[in-house]
């Protein structure tokens, strides 16, 4: 299972992404899924088990565009996209 940690700026976003990608969690920069109704924002998707990690990297950075962390399932071709 994936998490999405959404953002409405795309600098703010790529700038979390190598600070994530620094602390070693394997990230990728995605189009956030319609179904977070946040608009048209970019995403940082990574696994489940790297959520702690993800959220120390996170916490000393000033990311006022964050909007939040959404848990990302896939299942027959349809994605659910859930708040955490």
């Amino acid at each position: 299972m994936n998490i999405l940690a959404v953002f409405r700026s795309r600098a703010q976003a790529l700038s979390c992404l190598s600070r994530i990608r620094a602390a070693g969690v394997c990230a990728a920069a995605v189009s956030t899924p319609r179904e977070a109704n946040v608009g048209c924002g970019i995403s940082l998707r990574f696994p489940e088990r790297d959520l702690l990690r993800v959220r120390r990297a996170l916490a000393g950075m000033n990311c006022s565009a964050f909007v939040g962390f959404f848990r990302m399932d896939i299942c027959g071709g349809r994605t659910y996209v859930r708040p955490l």
